[in-house]
């Protein structure tokens, strides 16, 4: 783009933008490092504000609070032995000290079904919320629609 004839107060603006962009795009990947180090209880409640809320529906609850988020994952690792999150294509909003971004999931994992490790997938879209505390970005919220969580050999398309 053509930065000439801006002014520096508009120019300031812009990397400001582009800054807060890439701090939400850094601490969605960390959620999602701390997801695949085993479910990091410690680590993923660190990144909420203290009533921030972690909430996937019917897949698998909605925690409000850090302590719930952090009690909610001390016991994940025990059913979602791997899991590798690879999140995309996200559509982020900022307005002031707060902003909204939009992700698409997709998760390979092996699950503990019946004693018994299992490869799967689950596929779902992210909405959080994000606010800015002490000039740290945080989730507000984490809202996860979840569309599948099928066995890998079965796929998510029905015959």
């Amino acid at each position: 783009m053509n930065t000439n004839g801006l002014s520096l107060e508009a120019l300031a603006r812009r990397l400001d933008r582009l800054e807060s962009l890439e701090a939400i795009k850094k601490l969605k990947h960390q959620y999602c490092a701390y997801c695949d180090d085993n479910y990091d209880p410690e680590g993923i409640a660190s990144l909420f504000i203290e009533d921030g809320v972690w909430d996937a529906g019917e897949a698998f609850g909605r925690h409000e609070g850090r302590a719930a988020i952090k009690a909610f994952f001390a016991g994940v690792s025990n059913q979602i032995i791997f899991a590798g999150h690879l999140v995309m294509n996200e559509r982020i909003d900022i307005d002031g000290d707060k902003a909204n971004g939009k992700w698409w999931v997709i998760v390979p994992m092996t699950m503990v079904v019946d004693g018994t490790e299992t490869a799967h997938w689950i596929l779902g879209e992210y909405n959080d919320d994000y606010v800015c505390v002490g000039g740290t970005g945080m989730f507000a919220s984490l809202n996860a629609t979840i569309h599948h969580v099928v066995p890998y050999k079965d796929g998510w398309a029905e015959a």
